[in-house]
């Protein structure tokens, strides 16, 4: 009996762990198996196109409270799926179809991947165009990179709308998982005594909006379900105009037991053999080189090109060289950063498939008799009072620095001393003294902001004489600060001082967050501070 025993548990186990590779039908329902060693076996509704459980390892790592979905489910779709062999390789690819976008799954034989890649002809009616994949949090409760500051699993208060509460004293957000296009790696949730870890990899977001620096939700254990998120369109902190009649990805769903997989290691080359719409081929594609120069070594040096179809980025070298990812064929506009901090433009850069376009490009910044500067024009709050935290904590949170009205002294405050934001009826005004040996004659106050809040602007006083209002900053219909979000449409305020303002010796300048519009506590107009110069 022992025995009959023993050998009925081995032929399970390897039925487990060695299934054959391909898709059943049941009901309604498409299992497919992914012929992996380690067993990848997942099951999508054949009406709706969500996937209702995933069982890796002969676990079930579905979330029972809800599916795993594009958006939050797409209602009902045609539902394709099929055996594609190509290059000799076999694969199981899913088609799944609306009036308004396609949605590929695609398995390859033998890996534990699910990949992935949407066809849009316009944006989903909510406005946000995700993945997610809803997961259980007693399987799987902990999340990568970020830890606990996106955990709002045992929240015990919420401190803003539905998305920021409090655990265990501390402010937690699912917004604060997030992380910029440019840097993006894995974005994991893991656990189990045999480490499981569950991840997102998007080597391709050249179809998102936003640009290098844009950033959003990648994960959130919520209680219910561990969420595990790929954002590709959304209207959080929108400054471009989402691009439509085209594939997001291919992007990666994988599971493994071998610790974080490595974005630079994946391969979607094979999409090339898969009639996926909208995908196009390395051999298809273009490239731009050239020379970026006038950027200090001391900043990462950023090259990014756009057009209504394609967004690409890279760094350059610390002396600016620089080569372009694979590009679609088009004319783009090309932009230079020192950091995030927008040094120049060029239009017109036009990129031909199989060929490497020259092209160089010259920070426009020009030199100026600096009287004095808080902070770099690096595009961010960098060194700034509580800049350190807020990415991964609300105003709010008890971990942070006091926000108070604050009197900043050149020549002997720090730059943590400065506020990295003005709330209107919390820390407003900063209040900056100063020193000349001399009366300058005019001069220019410039004040850079990264991000503007329900109208908010800077309105400058300058010892007795006060700045004009500047008017109001483009609208975006969005929470900044308080979601960890700090990158808007980057306005730079230039004041300019009457002759006989600035005086020798002591003088003083008020900087006030003004703005038409009110709110509570820190959704109070705000703005966030770039950096602050005065220069003749």
């Amino acid at each position: 009996m022992l025995l009959r025993f023993i050998i009925f548990s081995v032929l399970s186990f390897a039925s487990s762990v060695f299934a054959a590779f391909g898709f059943t039908k049941s009901g309604s329902n498409y299992i497919i198996d992914a012929g992996s060693s380690n067993a990848l076996v997942f099951t999508v509704n054949g009406g709706s196109c969500d996937i209702t459980s995933i069982k890796y390892r002969g676990i079930e790592l579905q979330d029972s409270s809800g599916s795993t979905q594009l958006s939050s489910g797409l209602g009902s779709a045609t539902v394709k799926v099929e055996s594609v062999t190509a290059s000799s390789v076999n694969y199981v690819k899913v088609t799944c179809t609306t009036s308004t976008l396609t949605h590929y799954m695609v398995v390859k034989e033998g890996e534990s991947n699910i990949y992935l890649a949407t066809y849009i002809k316009e944006e989903p009616s909510v406005g946000e165009l995700r993945f997610i994949a809803r997961l259980k949090s007693s399987v799987l409760p902990e999340e990568y990179p970020y830890g606990k500051v996106s955990t709002t699993s045992g929240s015990s208060a919420t401190v803003e709308g539905s998305d920021v509460f409090v655990v265990d004293g501390e402010t937690r957000s699912k917004f604060y998982s997030s992380t910029r296009f440019i840097d993006k790696d894995a974005q994991c949730v893991y656990g189990g005594s045999d480490v499981i870890h569950v991840c997102v990899l998007a080597p391709h977001p050249e179809s998102s909006s936003g640009g290098p620096f844009f950033r959003d939700i990648e994960s959130n254990n919520a209680g219910s379900a561990t969420n595990l998120y790929w954002y590709m369109n959304s209207g959080h902190v929108q400054t471009e105009a989402f691009r439509t009649n085209v594939l997001h990805g291919p992007y990666i769903l994988t599971f493994s037991r071998s610790g974080v997989p490595k974005l630079r290691e994946a391969d979607t080359s094979f999409f090339s053999g898969l009639s996926i719409t909208g995908y196009v081929a390395e051999s298809g594609r273009g490239y731009v080189s050239g020379t970026a120069s006038g950027i200090s070594s001391s900043f990462q040096i950023v090259v990014h090109w756009y057009n209504t179809q394609a967004q690409y980025w890279t760094i350059a070298s610390s002396k600016g060289a620089f080569t372009s990812p694979a590009m679609k064929p088009g004319t783009y506009t090309m932009v230079l950063y020192q950091g995030e901090y927008k040094v120049a433009t060029a239009t017109g850069v036009s990129v031909s498939a199989g060929k490497t376009t020259s092209k160089n490009i010259a920070s426009t910044e020009t030199s100026r008799n600096s009287l004095w500067k808080i902070g770099e024009y690096d595009g961010q709050p960098t060194g700034f009072l509580n800049a350190d935290k807020f990415l991964r904590m609300h105003p709010s949170d008890s971990r942070m620095a006091a926000w108070t009205p604050a009197t900043y002294t050149v020549g002997s405050s720090s730059i943590a001393q400065f506020p990295m934001a003005l709330f209107q009826t919390v820390n407003n005004p900063v209040t900056i003294k100063f020193t000349l040996a001399s009366a300058p004659g005019a001069a220019t106050l410039r004040i850079a902001t990264t991000l503007s809040f329900s109208g908010a602007r800077p309105q400058a006083k300058v010892n007795s004489w006060t700045a004009s209002a500047p008017s109001a900053p483009t609208k975006i219909d969005s929470r900044g600060v308080t979601r960890g979000a700090y990158r808007g449409y980057g306005e730079v305020y230039d004041v300019s001082i009457p002759s006989g303002t600035l005086v020798a010796g002591a003088n003083t300048i008020t900087i006030t967050s003004i703005s038409g519009s009110s709110g509570t506590t820190f959704l109070n107009p705000n703005f966030i501070f770039d950096a602050v110069e005065l220069f003749t």
